[in-house]
């Protein structure tokens, strides 16, 4: 028999509450998102409280976290554009796309700082970068603002795929070749992790 601790979160800081989550959901996909400002400064930021929401239509969700209070660039540009890019974090470039976690003040570009190259879009205004294997271009569907006792604490943001960017070898058939692709997952404080053993469990009918 499994000995569990029971917590009640309402009794926590929210520090204490984020180390349970972070430490909890895991292994969390990364988005390295790619923005614009009013001013035309191309934003780049990785963001792991991301994931699919539906195929039909495809749409992804972002939960961009507040800091002291204020939206964060990237939020701030996608609401304000209404356009964004997601690109999947790999091996190949996680090294490069941790550098754009720094804290820069909005007139800064992280993709320069990074020494990524910007590509762009086919159907949105919002350049990519050259460095991902799968990026896809979207539109913003939904915005909401949660969290929060006085204000709120995070921006959701919802964005609708219009556009889907493969690298040629990870495409077969339909799928994509998740060893091929690399990607990189988020645990908790510094710490990643790699695709490892993959097993298969068919499903009951």
């Amino acid at each position: 028999m499994i000995t569990l601790l029971s917590i009640d979160p309402a009794t926590n800081t929210e520090r204490e509450n984020y180390k349970f989550l972070i430490g909890s959901i895991i292994p969390r996909p990364i988005a390295f998102v790619t923005s614009i400002s009013k001013d035309g400064i191309l934003n780049g930021a990785p963001f792991s409280y991301f994931n699919i929401v539906s195929a039909n239509p495809p749409l992804i969700s972002l939960a961009i976290q507040r800091s002291g209070g204020g939206q964060k660039d990237t939020a701030r540009n996608i609401i304000e554009s209404k356009e964004f890019v997601v690109h999947i974090v790999n091996e190949q470039n996680v090294e490069k796309i941790n550098q754009t976690a720094a804290s820069l003040p909005p007139h800064q570009s992280e993709i320069e700082l990074a020494h990524l190259t910007p590509i762009e879009s086919e159907k949105i205004s919002v350049p990519g970068v050259e460095e991902a294997k799968i990026r896809m271009e979207c539109v913003l569907e939904h915005s909401l603002e949660l969290g929060g006792l006085d204000t709120p604490s995070c921006d959701l943001i919802i964005g609708k795929v219009v556009q889907f960017h493969i690298e040629n070898d990870l495409y077969e058939k339909g799928r994509i070749d998740p060893r091929g692709l690399g990607a990189i997952s988020r645990l908790a404080g510094n710490d990643y992790a790699k695709i490892g053993e993959i097993f298969t469990i068919d499903r009951p009918k």
